[in-house]
């Protein structure tokens, strides 16, 4: 885990243990029974944003709820590293594939501290599992022949020796329709924090810890050590709405 997350992490959690101090002992009279969450991902596998996800819940008892939901993510070698060309471009050296992964799961959620309609924190524990679809989509670069040709092609160790020669990426979304497939498996487990004033929205922060495998290696970047497994500490930012 990188130290800029670690610190954001362990201020994020002083804050929301600090906010549920003292909380009205009245909070049990909020009360819903289904809840949709939108949520935006950052994790130590991803970019600037890691990923989203879109989640359904359903109350079992006072303190229990079910849940089901879909994460998208961007899965990241932790080695990559974005270069700038003379063009103003960036692009990643030695990247040969994308990685994305779409996480359907199933998962129980228990509440540890219930919040007023209009104030205090929520704060619960959760965890899920379920199956990963793996799209592994090649990775083109555009590459300089000589002074006056270029090409788009997929990153090739044995071709592209020289960072000099890059003018920057593909095109979006270029080679997407070339994936390949590769199925797996994901669970996680984390803290739910509910912040908002209102009764029928809420922001939400979850962070966590998650692990996916594959059923075979995903070659990532030809030239470094690629992984059938994955773990990733991970915070979403959710806003969703209940009744």
């Amino acid at each position: 885990m990188t130290k800029g997350l670690k610190y954001i992490i362990s201020g994020l959690f002083i804050f929301v243990c600090l906010s549920s101090y003292g909380q009205r002992e009245d909070a049990g009279n909020y009360e819903y029974d289904r809840e949709v969450f939108f949520g935006l991902n950052k994790n130590t596998n991803g970019g600037l944003i890691g990923g989203a996800s879109m989640k359904f819940g359903f109350r079992i008892d006072d303190t229990n709820f079910q849940f089901f939901g879909i994460d998208l993510a961007n899965v990241k070698n932790p080695k990559e590293v974005r270069y700038n060309t003379i063009l103003g471009n960036s692009y990643i050296f030695g990247k040969s594939n994308y990685l994305y992964s779409i996480r359907p799961y199933y998962g129980r959620e228990v509440i540890f501290f219930n919040k007023a309609p209009q104030q205090g924190v929520q704060i619960s524990a959760l965890a899920a599992i379920g199956p990963s679809i793996g799209l592994i989509a090649p990775y083109y670069v555009e590459y300089a022949l000589n002074n006056v040709e270029s090409v788009r092609e997929q990153y090739n160790p044995e071709v592209h020796q020289s960072r000099g020669n890059f003018l920057g990426p593909g095109r979006i979304f270029e080679g997407l329709g070339e994936s390949e497939i590769a199925f797996g498996g994901n669970a996680k487990a984390a803290l739910f924090f509910e912040f908002g004033s209102f009764r029928s929205s809420v922001i939400g922060l979850e962070l966590g810890y998650q692990l996916e495998g594959f059923t075979k290696e995903i070659e990532l970047m030809p030239t470094t050590e690629n992984r059938q497994f994955y773990q990733s500490a991970y915070f979403t930012l959710y806003y969703g709405f209940r009744k």
